[in-house]
């Protein structure tokens, strides 16, 4: 989830040409009710009801919006009400976001003024000539509603919204489609601006996005359900190509060669700094990185003075869900180059990774981790193994689309999880993934995983037998015991990689009543429809204490891993896209990394882990040219990574504030 074309999270519409919606003239009359089908990662959750009535000379919508997430109810109620031509008179919305998340907000206009509360927030706002009141996160009713003003009032390209922001459109084509027995035309829409995603007309029949917790939703009429994967790789199509509109705006292609001169080298080794470097990249490979004095410029080559700054390699996010076409820009924009995604929609992640490596879209390199959950209450995904077959088959499936690992979810069989993984290393692909439950860190590992992650599965098998804490409690653990030691060999005995994903819990676990920027201050440069469900979280101040004590839990955990000679990477399970790697890597450094190990832990760790350390990882001769360009010495203070300038990645060079502005951050 760039859009940013627009500017903001890009999901596409699908609208039947024909307006189903009948305007009568009696009072309190339903004029129109529907039922849309909701999906995450095409997995039926949930639906929507809504019904629109008149109430004197005016349309009220309202919406019941309900869905069950891995066994949590996530339920919002919306009323909007509107004129016949379909102006804003009010809107309300209150309920969840997500699982962690809500949303409390009302609007009314009256006279040329909107009254807003948001939470315990009001103010008074001017109305716009043109606008309509909709929320960041809203349901499809509201949506739907919202492109019937856009199309009854003939706007073009932007419109403004209530209680802030724009939304911005683009109608993308039509698709001819079999439906409930008959040919019907939609009219494709790609919106921006809200976090949902793309497609849509009057009459909406399908919405492809994110949800607050920017992992793929869908909603769907019930007639178009046998359309589902039609509907997401028709989304991705389309957002792949605003990506290559922007990378082509932002960086148009050159040929020759690039050359960075006056650089102090990082290479990523281990090395000392290189001052006064040359960096030398020709057909998106790295011809040169040393001193000055042993390097002949190419002529016409294009060169970069990068006098006062510090070079080293792209980095990488080995925790990413690349939910949103955005996320290429952004993830490029923090000096990300090369993504591990560990768990997508099968149609969406292969488009979207193509798509990057054709040159067709804008993003890091991607390798996929393609997820596996077995049937249960809190089961994620349609791809699942409940029997040896079915376990044998998605391996080959993920395989030959290209995938390098699989990911295990957490409702997954122990005996089903041990040959999945006997599968995998016959085709030479690793495990990673969540310990399924019912199973210990140390039982999925004599499985055949290879790889964890989340720090969160260790505490049960490093504490002591004879450890009785209270129930809700943060255990003790003695790192000194014959049990955390013999844990701990255990893994190093087994090679287990980890990625502890540290900003997952540093976002869940800080005070509610402290901004979450005081710990991550990218959560303050998010576009508005982001910023909401990313800060309106964390724990209430009463339990303000075991964050603090479990965050400490974990990264004692991390830098004891990392003292033993673990092996760990760096991943983020995405919180803030883009800023959370520099708060990881930040975080090793609290953890007792040096810097330069924090370092390699985005870079050359996990280049040697995905075996992938002949071509990426380290600034030398022959490897990608995947760069950053950094104000201050990382070395000298870690925080200055954040301070990245300049990305270059496959030997093109952006502007990291131009990456961000393209989809609505701040830079």
């Amino acid at each position: 989830m760039s859009k940013y074309l627009y500017s903001r999270r890009l999901y596409v519409l699908f609208v039947a040409l024909t307006l189903a919606f009948v305007v009568q003239t009696q009072a309190q009359t339903v004029v129109e009710t529907g039922k849309f089908r909701l999906h995450k990662f095409e997995q039926p959750i949930g639906e929507e009801t809504y019904e629109t009535t008149r109430e004197g000379e005016s349309l009220v919508t309202r919406s019941n919006f309900k869905f069950t997430d891995r066994g949590s109810a996530v339920p919002l109620s919306t009323v909007i009400k509107t004129s016949n031509n379909f102006v804003p008179q009010m809107f309300e919305i209150m309920g969840s976001t997500s699982r962690g998340s809500t949303i409390d907000t009302t609007v009314t206009i009256n006279n040329g003024s909107a009254s807003i509360r948001e939470g315990k927030e009001t103010r008074q706002a001017t109305v716009p000539a043109q606008f309509f009141t909709i929320a960041g996160y809203a349901p499809v009713a509201v949506q739907q509603m919202m492109m019937r003003y856009i199309r009854q009032n003939k706007i073009k390209g932007t419109l403004a919204t209530l209680p802030g922001g724009a939304v911005a459109f683009d109608k993308r084509g039509t698709d001819q489609v079999e439906a409930g027995g008959k040919s019907v035309t939609l009219t494709r829409y790609s919106i921006s601006g809200l976090i949902w995603g793309r497609q849509s007309s009057d009459n909406l029949v399908a919405l492809v996005g994110v949800d607050s917790e920017f992992d793929h939703f869908e909603a769907l009429r019930e007639e178009y359900l046998p359309l589902l994967g039609f509907f997401v790789g028709k989304a991705a199509e389309d957002n792949m190509a605003a990506l290559a509109e922007i990378s082509n705006r932002t960086s148009p292609q050159q040929k020759g060669s690039l050359v960075i001169t006056n650089a102090n080298l990082i290479d990523g080794t281990g090395k000392s700094v290189v001052k006064d470097a040359v960096i030398v990249t020709e057909n998106g490979r790295i011809t040169y990185a040393g001193a000055k004095s042993a390097v002949k410029i190419p002529k016409n080559a294009r060169t970069f003075d990068a006098r006062g700054k510090y070079v080293l390699p792209g980095l990488w996010d080995m925790h990413a869900h690349f939910e949103q076409v955005e996320w290429g820009p952004v993830y490029l924009a923090a000096g990300v180059t090369t993504v591990r995604d560990v768990g997508n929609e099968f149609e969406f992640m292969t488009s979207v990774r193509d798509s990057i490596k054709a040159g067709r879209g804008l993003g890091p390199r991607i390798l996929l981790a393609g997820i596996i959950d077995g049937d249960g209450p809190m089961a994620l995904g349609i791809i699942r193994a409940n029997t040896p077959d079915e376990a044998k088959a998605v391996v080959k499936r993920y395989y030959d689309a290209g995938f390098q690992q699989i990911k295990i979810y957490s409702s997954m069989k122990p005996d089903i999880l041990k040959i999945i993984c006997e599968e995998a290393h016959k085709l030479d692909m690793t495990v990673t993934g969540h310990v399924p439950n019912g199973m210990n860190a140390i039982q999925a590992v004599e499985a055949g995983m290879d790889q964890i992650n989340h720090i969160q599965y260790l505490p049960p098998v490093l504490v002591s037998k004879d450890y009785k804490g209270q129930r809700g409690t943060v255990p003790k653990i003695d790192f000194n015991s014959a049990e955390a030691k013999q844990t701990i060999q255990f893994f190093k005995d087994h090679h287990t990689v980890f990625d502890p994903t540290l900003v997952v819990f540093d976002w869940l676990f800080h005070p509610s009543d402290e901004p979450f920027s005081k710990y991550e201050p990218g959560a303050d440069k998010l576009p508005r429809e982001l910023y909401a469900p990313i800060n309106n979280t964390g724990l209430p101040p009463a339990q303000a204490q075991y964050g603090r004590d479990i965050m400490k839990l974990f990264l004692d955990i991390t830098g004891e891993l990392h003292k033993a000679g673990l092996t760990i990477v760096a991943g983020t399970d995405q919180v803030v896209p883009g800023h959370s790697l520099r708060r990881e890597i930040e975080l090793y450094v609290k953890a007792g990394f040096t810097e330069m190990e924090a370092i390699q832990a985005a870079t050359i760790v996990p280049a040697r882990v995905m075996k992938m350390d002949k071509d990426s990882g380290t600034v030398e001769a022959g490897k990608f040219a995947d760069l950053i360009l950094v104000e201050g010495n990382p070395l000298e203070n870690i925080s200055n990574i954040r301070n990245t300038k300049y990305v270059v990645t496959n030997g093109r060079m952006y502007d990291c504030a131009t990456l961000w502005q393209s989809v609505g951050f701040k830079p």
